[in-house]
């Protein structure tokens, strides 16, 4: 995990800063705040936010899923993204983590915007594909337990409506999945899930070497 784009030299990474990502007050305070968190490496980068809300524009959408939030970082892109009647439905299992995301997106006025489940995602997704919103949904961010990506891909998949998009973080996993050394199980699942999206049919795909790695795949 990283929180800015692999392989860029320091100067060359903030001059892309300087003249790219134009970020909120309020997310650069949540971003600063949760650099100071023990696991704030968990945090996406600012370039890859500013990317994922001009992805949720561009599209148009108006309902999205988040499987995995953390401080709310990329919860809060999505949400100030949205229009005044969009919403996020998002998906986490940590009351302490997303207190602090509460806090932001109340003082960011989009609180309304964003149903948390606090609940293991993939008992979530079920929920949602069993009360009908299979189709629902315009846009899906998945950034959680590695080993459960395929899960929630395909779930997502079926939440997601022909044309939607689905995206997914950190699949270049800090350079490790092109290691033939590194073996370990989550790498391995990473570069297993990764070769499934190459070869799958149902998705037009594009992996892009933003942040950590961040796949876009939008269903056919």
């Amino acid at each position: 995990m990283t929180t800015q784009t692999l392989g860029l030299e320091p100067n060359l990474y903030e001059y892309l800063l300087s003249v790219s990502v134009r970020e909120p007050e309020i997310l650069t305070q949540l971003r600063q705040e949760t650099a100071q968190h023990p696991m704030g490496r968990m945090q996406i980068a600012p370039e890859q936010g500013q990317l994922m809300s001009l992805l949720v524009k561009l599209i148009g959408a108006q309902k999205t899923l988040e499987i995995g939030v953390f401080t709310g970082y990329s919860t809060l892109v999505v949400a100030l993204a949205l229009p005044k009647t969009g919403k996020v439905v998002a998906c986490d299992i940590s009351e302490e983590f997303t207190a602090i995301a509460r806090r932001y997106w109340q003082q960011a006025g989009v609180a309304e915007k964003i149903d948390l489940h606090i609940a293991p995602a993939r008992e979530t997704l079920d929920r949602l594909l069993a009360s009908g919103e299979a189709e629902t949904f315009d846009f899906a961010f998945i950034d959680a337990d590695k080993s459960n990506y395929d899960n929630y891909y395909e779930r997502s998949l079926q939440l997601v409506r022909p044309g939607g998009l689905i995206v997914i973080d950190n699949v270049l996993w800090s350079g490790r999945v092109a290691d033939s050394q590194v073996q370990d199980n989550r790498t391995k699942k990473i570069r297993a899930f990764n070769q499934k999206l190459h070869q799958d049919s149902r998705v037009t795909l594009s992996l892009i070497p933003i942040a950590d790695g961040l796949t876009l795949a939008r269903k056919n």
